[in-house]
């Protein structure tokens, strides 16, 4: 691990030589946060038996911070580990607030403050209020230097007026290759750039065939052209996500909703293959489209419906272990998504900067690995997922 990424913690108990203090019996009694420099002097106050025993603490200490930055699959382009989701930045309201729009100044305050706040990744696609998500990214990010960020969009649905003469704009599939052309293009101009940096085949489920023989080979294309330098899929399924991976094409994928707390059945084969093949994977949906951001009430959704008993029931028996931790379900949402070597980032939404400061935090909140061992002891998430150590 790179010393520039460390975050170490001086604890009562890490020091007592050369602080004083008495012993303490966690070492996750932490008292503040030093820096990797400021260990290494501590290191050496310290009489030479303790030494190793103490240099082995301030190498477990890493904190995870949401601005770190990591690789999409051997690409050299490098996003941080919380990114910005594009759906609610297009106006369109949430599904448990039909009347909680984004307005356009508050969607590109959003991205210019998460840029400002060191986050580096930004998602967008033509779907998102057809057309109004990148245009507001365009004027978020117009006169900014492009290597200060990483701009993803999507093809395989075009936007055309919903009948002749109309303004109304809508959208239908097509992932031919000159479909997947005209709204490579189009998505240019929306957003003011002349290059993406990630282009995910979007929600192809029906179309598979044509997909492949069609639209990734135009991808493909665009890569070696340097139009865009890393080319997936973009859906809510892992297996159709799977079957791309093993043409040997595909750079990175955006999973919604299929690596979290409460669904994790991407992790016994496609995440493995991911991590074997140098793959990156960003997850959308970490909350399932509500319920793991607001919690288990009344009116909360799983995959953008009304969560059933079952799926209300096991998100209250997660809540209820965090809150005995003292840990918001946010922040245990998203840190045991990025605890996953084939995820490089996770991308929630945000309607206002105070939101994409909270979702910060979240990724930065202390969390006890007790935590993880009592959701696992219980049945609550897989024995076999990673989790934050």
């Amino acid at each position: 691990m790179r010393s520039d990424r460390l975050m170490s913690h001086l604890t009562m108990r890490s020091f007592p030589k050369a602080y004083g203090h008495g012993q303490h019996s966690s070492w996750n009694d932490c008292i503040r946060p030093v820096s990797v420099a400021e260990c290494a002097v501590m290191v050496l106050t310290c009489s030479t038996a303790s030494a190793v025993y103490e240099v082995t603490y301030v190498r477990e200490a890493y904190m995870l911070r949401a601005t770190d930055k990591v690789e999409i699959g051997m690409t050299a382009l490098h996003v941080s580990r919380l990114g910005l989701g594009g759906v609610a930045l297009s106006g369109a309201p949430p599904a448990t607030d039909p009347h909680q729009t984004t307005s356009e100044a508050e969607a590109v305050a959003i991205i210019q403050g998460s840029l400002a706040l060191g986050l580096n990744y930004l998602d967008t696609a033509p779907m998102y209020g057809v057309g109004q998500s990148e245009r507001r990214y365009g004027q978020a990010l117009h006169g900014r230097a492009h290597d200060s960020y990483v701009l993803s969009t999507k093809v395989g649905r075009v936007l055309h007026p919903s009948e002749p003469g109309s303004a109304q704009m809508t959208w239908s599939f097509d992932f031919s290759r000159e479909g997947v052309r005209r709204s490579f293009e189009t998505s240019l101009e929306r957003l003011g750039v002349d290059y993406v940096d990630i282009l995910y085949m979007h929600d192809p489920d029906n179309h598979y065939e044509q997909a492949l023989t069609e639209a990734l080979p135009v991808l493909a294309e665009l890569r070696a052209q340097g139009r865009v330098k890393a080319i997936g899929a973009g859906m809510n399924q892992w297996e159709m996500e799977l079957q791309f991976a093993k043409t040997g094409h595909c750079d990175c994928f955006l999973l919604a909703g299929r690596y979290t707390l409460l669904d994790q059945t991407a992790l016994p084969e496609f995440l493995p293959y991911c991590v074997e093949k140098h793959i990156s994977v960003v997850a959308g949906g970490p909350y399932n489209s509500g319920i793991l951001a607001v919690g288990p009430r009344a009116g909360a959704t799983f995959n953008y419906r009304a969560a059933s008993a079952a799926m209300m029931e096991k998100a209250q028996r997660i809540n209820a272990v965090c809150e005995r931790y003292q840990v918001p379900l946010k922040a245990a949402a998203l840190q045991f998504i990025l605890a996953h070597p084939a995820i490089a980032s996770v991308i929630p939404g945000a309607r206002s900067v105070a939101e994409v400061e909270d979702n910060v935090r979240m990724v930065e909140f202390p969390i006890p690995t007790a935590l993880w061992a009592e959701l696992k002891q219980a049945g609550l998430i897989a024995e076999a997922a990673p989790t934050p150590s």
